[in-house]
């Protein structure tokens, strides 16, 4: 039967040669590639029905394995060889039934690929069915380990030694000034670190864009001479609370540049929650863990706030710590739990208070006696599971309390020095190892970094960081990598190669770039696009080619001028010449006598004019009286004469 042209077309895949031309996609028309089907299911069916057959096989040798060893144990026990033999009836009847089954349905039901069966490979295993997802392929060689048992192995090794976990193998210095690192803030992934300090400067480290020099690509001072308290990025890390000696807390976005100022409060009311911001100085503040524009500042004037990044005009809402007599009581340290449901504030009468914060009147928890009275609480912060409570005391004691009991500590640390009113303390990111540091005196020592058990605060580990207190420390969950902030100006980050991530691992690997000397004689390209073209300047190629022609160009190189060989040029005199005024320049350059004396240079001539007098002294010389000198007088000791007699000088 013939095909008409579209049948054909159709038939092969493709449209007909004269309608593609028509239609304007000739390029299509080309034959398209064919499949058997019938011999691909074919071939699918005897793969088939070939594995089923393997793997029956190798069930009837284990089921005959079965038997024998029934037939055996049978025999040694012969009470059980009735049932022993109904069951090795029943065994036969089955496997025939099974035979027979398999034959009929292997047509019919197992029609596609499948998997190849381990025990052609590697001869009758058993527990087949068992090893047909665990082990595929030939058998391991001896003594071969798998690289997840050796993850596991250490895994197991950290776990019982908690030291390895901390990552301290490697460390890099960034030198922010030469006063004390009072802020630390690393933003949520872990590419850039903010350092504050008592030199009033706020620098930005990019961990990505430094190199091995390690310097900051932005410093600034957002509250001119006010010291930097604390420094923190918003969950989202977009922008950046400052928190700074004076009663203003500022939002920088993540290049520094301001999003907003809180208003400052009429410091003449008596009653704080009637003015809408702090009236003194701020001691510390940090963002909300989940509402990306709120967050909390305390302040001198014995109120802790909450503020909307949207609203700088008034504070959102205040709670206000009161003493056990109900006075006012001034607040060092306010942080929000990790759920940020509650507030917590460490007061200046040692009381440790926690607020629902949409509850400011009454306290939730409190603990009256937490630290010492009259002593600074420098730090509070949640652990990850939002149980318990870490506080960092000015009575050199770090404790851990349990928010539901709040009446006792759950231990305690002693012996830890704090000098400064923002010595902190940190949670790893497993929760189970607690991070404060120690300060130290001039000349007293080097500040260290302890790290403590959480269950039973037992020292650890300590690290000792230099001859300073150690003030900051942060421990970033996704980095593995401790920040550590010093009381010598100095940042340091503390990775491990292994167990850290990204971080200092980034800038470290990278050269310092080379300065090019060149680089100064490159002059500025004016781009001037509707001047004449006689006024234009010719557009640079390359930078390198203008570098070069500059460097030759003696004028924009300021090169020195050379040493005049020859006859004299461009108003410089000669070395040699043939004329009179060239040989007079050059006698009175050669001439180093010195007139610095006209006596001395008269009378150096006087023995010779009166030996042979040529000029005057013959005319005179019968006439001429003899010279008499003035004879040099000793000046006369005016101590003896009285004051209207002394010279006045």
């Amino acid at each position: 039967m013939e095909l008409t042209g579209e049948e054909d077309a159709e038939m092969r895949g493709g449209p007909d040669p004269e309608i593609a031309a028509t239609m304007g996609f000739s390029g299509f028309g080309k034959k398209a590639r064919t499949f058997d089907l019938e011999a691909m299911f074919e071939q699918t069916r005897r793969t088939a029905v070939e594995r089923s057959r393997k793997v029956l096989e190798a069930r009837e040798r284990e089921k005959e394995e079965q038997a024998e060893k029934d037939l055996r144990s049978s025999c040694i026990n012969p009470s059980a060889s009735a049932s022993n033999a109904t069951g090795t009836g029943t065994t036969s009847t089955q496997r025939r039934k099974v035979r027979s089954e398999s034959e009929n349905s292997s047509d019919e039901e197992l029609t596609g690929p499948s998997k190849q069966s381990p025990t052609s490979a590697q001869g009758p295993v058993e527990d087949t069915d068992d090893e047909d997802d665990d082990f595929i392929g030939p058998p391991l060689p001896p003594g071969f380990k798998d690289s997840d048992d050796d993850n596991d192995d250490d895994t197991e090794e950290e776990d019982n030694n908690p030291v390895k976990k901390i990552p301290d193998s490697h460390e890099i210095t960034l030198q922010h000034g030469t006063k004390a690192v009072s802020a630390l803030g690393l933003d949520p992934s872990g590419a850039r670190l903010i350092t504050g300090g008592y030199d009033y400067d706020v620098k930005f480290w990019d961990f990505a864009g430094m190199d091995a020099s390690l310097q900051a690509f932005r410093s600034l001072q957002p509250c001119e001479c006010h010291q930097i308290r604390s420094l923190q990025y918003s969950s989202t890390g977009d922008v950046i609370l400052v928190v700074s000696g004076n009663s203003q807390a500022k939002v920088l976005d993540r290049d520094g540049f301001p999003v907003m100022e809180c208003i400052k409060g009429d410091q003449y009311i008596v009653d704080m929650t009637n003015t809408k911001g702090h009236t003194a100085m701020l001691n510390s503040g940090c963002w909300h863990p989940k509402i990306k524009e709120e967050f909390l500042t305390c302040s001198n004037d014995g109120t802790v706030r909450t503020w909307d990044i949207n609203n700088e005009k008034k504070h959102k809402t205040v709670f206000k710590p009161r003493s056990s007599q109900g006075k006012r009581v001034i607040p060092t340290s306010c942080t929000y739990s990790r759920d940020g449901k509650l507030i917590a504030a460490g007061c200046q009468d040692g009381s440790i208070q926690i607020w629902d914060r949409n509850m400011t009147v009454h306290t939730k928890f409190h603990c009256r006696q937490a630290h010492a009275p009259g002593t600074d609480t420098s730090c509070l912060t949640f652990s990850y599971d939002g149980v318990v409570l870490a506080s960092r005391g000015g009575d050199n004691t770090l404790k851990l309390w349990d928010i539901r009991q709040l009446k006792k500590p759950l231990n305690s640390a002693e012996g830890l020095p704090s000098f400064f009113p923002m010595t902190d303390c940190c949670f790893s990111p497993d929760d189970k190892i607690l991070v404060t540091g120690t300060s130290v005196k001039r000349g007293g020592g080097s500040g260290k970094l302890c790290f403590f058990y959480r269950e039973s605060l037992q020292k650890l580990y300590e690290i000792e960081v230099t001859d300073a207190s150690v003030v900051r420390s942060l421990w970033h969950p996704k980095l593995n990598q401790i920040m550590v902030g010093t009381g010598n100006g100095l940042a340091k980050v503390y990775y491990d190669p292994v167990k850290s991530q990204r971080g200092a691992k980034l800038c470290v690997v990278k050269t310092k770039r080379k300065e090019r000397p060149a680089e100064t004689l490159t002059q500025d390209y004016i781009i001037t696009p509707h001047a004449l073209p006689m006024f234009r300047e010719p557009r640079q190629r390359s930078t390198r080619k203008q570098l070069e022609k500059d460097r030759l160009d003696p004028v924009k190189s300021h090169k020195p001028e050379p040493p005049v060989a020859g006859p004299g040029r461009g108003g410089r005199v000669g070395t040699h010449g043939g004329t009179l005024s060239s040989y007079i320049v050059k006698n009175i350059a050669l001439d180093k006598t010195d007139d610095s004396n006209p006596r001395e240079a008269i009378l150096r001539h006087a023995k010779e004019a009166e030996e042979n007098p040529y000029w005057i002294s013959p005319a005179y010389a019968k006439t001429q009286p003899k010279a008499v000198f003035a004879e040099v007088e000793p000046e006369d000791d005016e101590t003896d004469k009285p004051e209207w007699k002394k010279r006045k000088i």
